[in-house]
């Protein structure tokens, strides 16, 4: 490892007023809002889990109602998925890929502010929903008819309409200012072929999104008429057919789960080559599978619909697709292996939590491949099998690979190591906890208990596997608790890191940490797919990247004027959400809505961006 002589960080580019957050363009501290707000958003669906566990602990248990447990798994799921894991990756696309492919900042950094408000607004409006006329209760994935008004009629189900509609604006012009960036703004000489793997992982998942979204924005506004206007797009007495329901979110439904694994894979991408000091075996085909991924994985989503009466022919070619969609998934399981292979491994946090992604999504990968025979399925399907099979790619596979991700570039948000010895303690028990939480779940589900009831009689026999799972979520409660306590603690008293505490092989770690606000004093020029490698062997175009990062960062600022902060964003995205309030409480919110939404636009019109 490179040695570093560590100072004390400069804290410049996170200190300042909370007017200064709130007007901020500056794509680090969109990431540090993220990252914040999606952790607090996990905790709030890791809550609602633990609250599922403890009402399944024992056989018929009175903790919670049928109803609050029927709202707090739709919302666990929502939550999860659309407001912790999805908004966790943004964060790092927010912070990593300007500085990995030499950019100063985004393509459009005012659009990539109201991408977060738009977030955060959408968020707080669909969890509001538990004390303003109820929870949605229908599952996450809102199968048709149980969204009917005649199964719901209070504003359950328009707060989650709404709430992903309003979310889906938000993950699709993120995803158009980075696929802007990543096309445009690399620096001279990086090519393609020499992008490090995570900005491969963050452009494929942004094609997904503006692909994948509008299918389920199509359902969701049929819905919606449904609900408002009395259509009949998916209830049956009037002609309508519930299977377009779900043909139509799973169109959505499973691309999504790659949008959520794939950033993810790209984390492990980087982590792995730096703590086995070997570049990343296999760079171009890891790079092809996650397209191959990206293409297969809008062929194969009436595997979720084995057992609708699809009919032979349909679920035999679809069973194909999903065996298909495994080669490059065991490409990059093979690739990463070959990674470690005579590597100089280093087993530090970041390096445990990539290891057990790899572990994990091999578990749920098997599982899945179970699943994708229309046979083993019709005996599963609403099982917790599914649930265990779930869990082991999205927190298995995304989870442990994001936590590994904090704990690797924390040093560059803040300038200071997270300590190791309990990021281990971490690492271990939520290894454990997540293992004894879902492992249990495959015995529940080939005994037959079905998913998403709210208890069980005493004479079914699930009880030993329920309590095993019960006290398994509380250990990856404690796990997350010792993880907040220890980023909190690192931020003001870690260990100061210097710019490049891991000898790094890609751009961030060529500059100070945390990184000045305009990233490179001056735009480095690329050699090859390991540029701060090649600096620090002696080769490639040392003079046009910092290579002292422990430097004092206050000598010999460079004038260089970044993007001008804007209020405009928070106000735009203020007028859409009360737009969404109106169609669900008074007519004169839309007004106040639109009437904030037209004055920002105006102001960012007339505004000057710089």
């Amino acid at each position: 490892m490179a040695t570093v002589t560590a100072t004390a960080p400069d804290t410049r580019t996170f200190a300042g007023t909370a007017w200064s957050w709130i007007t901020t363009v500056d794509h680090k501290r969109i990431a540090v809002l993220y990252l914040v707000t999606s952790l607090a958003f996990f905790m709030l669906g890791g809550l609602e889990a633990l609250l599922m566990r403890l009402q399944l602990a024992t056989p018929e248990s009175d903790l919670v109602s049928a109803e609050r447990f029927t709202e707090l798994f739709t919302m666990h799921g929502t939550t999860m998925v659309f407001l912790a894991l999805m908004p966790l990756s943004a964060a790092f696309f927010n912070l990593l890929v300007p500085l990995m492919i030499g950019a100063r900042d985004v393509a459009f950094p005012r659009l990539n502010a109201l991408s977060y408000w738009i977030y955060l607004f959408g968020g707080i409006f669909m969890n509001i929903s538990f004390v303003a006329g109820g929870a949605p209760n229908a599952g996450w994935f809102g199968y048709a008819p149980l969204t009917d008004t005649a199964f719901e009629a209070t504003h359950a189900i328009d707060f989650w309409a709404f709430g992903l509609q309003i979310l889906g604006v938000s993950s699709i012009l993120a995803s158009i200012n980075f696929i802007v960036t990543i096309i445009n703004m690399r620096a001279p000489g990086m090519t393609l072929n020499r992008m490090p793997m995570f900005v491969w992982m963050s452009m494929i998942t942004a094609f997904l999104i503006i692909f994948a979204f509008p299918a389920i924005t199509i359902g969701l506004v049929l819905l919606i008429f449904d609900r408002y206007i009395e259509t009949n797009f998916f209830i049956p007495e009037g002609g309508g057919d519930p299977v377009l329901w779900q043909h139509l979110f799973w169109v959505f439904g499973h691309p999504e789960v790659y949008i959520l694994i794939l950033p993810a894979m790209g984390i492990v991408s980087e982590i792995l080559p730096t703590y086995s000091r070997k570049p990343l075996f296999g760079y171009a085909v890891v790079a092809y599978s996650g397209a191959a991924i990206a293409l297969v994985g809008f062929g194969v989503w009436t595997h979720h619909m084995f057992t609708v009466g699809l009919g032979p022919i349909a679920d035999t070619a679809f069973a194909i697709s999903t065996m298909a969609i495994a080669v490059p998934t065991g490409v990059k399981i093979f690739n990463w292996i070959a990674t470690l292979y005579g590597g100089s491994i280093s087993f530090k946090s970041p390096m445990l939590f990539a290891v057990g992604m790899v572990s994990m999504f091999i578990i749920g990968g098997l599982s899945g491949v179970m699943l994708g025979s229309p046979p083993i399925d019709s005996q599963v399907q609403d099982t917790y099998f599914v649930v265990a099979h779930l869990h082991y790619v999205l927190f298995g596979g995304t989870v442990f690979g994001l936590f590994g991700g904090i704990y690797h570039w924390f040093p560059k948000f803040t300038g200071r190591f997270m300590h190791d010895g309990w990021g281990k303690v971490h690492w271990l028990l939520m290894m454990i906890g997540f293992n004894l939480t879902f492992l249990p779940q495959h015995m529940l589900g080939i005994d037959g208990m079905p998913r998403r009831v709210h208890t069980y009689a005493a004479e079914m026999g699930f009880d030993l596997w329920n309590m095993m799972s019960t006290v398994g979520s509380l250990m990856i409660g404690l796990s997350f608790l010792i993880f907040i306590i220890n980023a909190l603690r690192s931020i003001r008293h870690g260990e100061p890191s210097g710019g490049d505490p891991w000898d790094g092989g890609t751009l961030e770690w060529t500059i100070p940490s945390p990184p000045p606000v305009y990233n490179f004093a001056e735009i480095p020029i690329v050699d090859g797919r390991y540029p701060a490698w090649d600096i620090k062997r002696g080769g490639g175009h040392t003079g046009a990247v910092a290579t002292a990062p422990e430097a004092d960062a206050e000598a010999d600022e460079p004038d260089i004027h970044m993007p001008n902060p804007s209020y405009w964003p928070i106000v735009m995205a203020a007028g859409m959400v009360l737009a969404a309030c109106g169609l669900i409480f008074h007519q004169a919110f839309i007004l106040l809505g639109a009437v904030l939404f037209g004055i920002s636009l105006l102001g960012w019109i007339e505004e000057p961006s710089a």
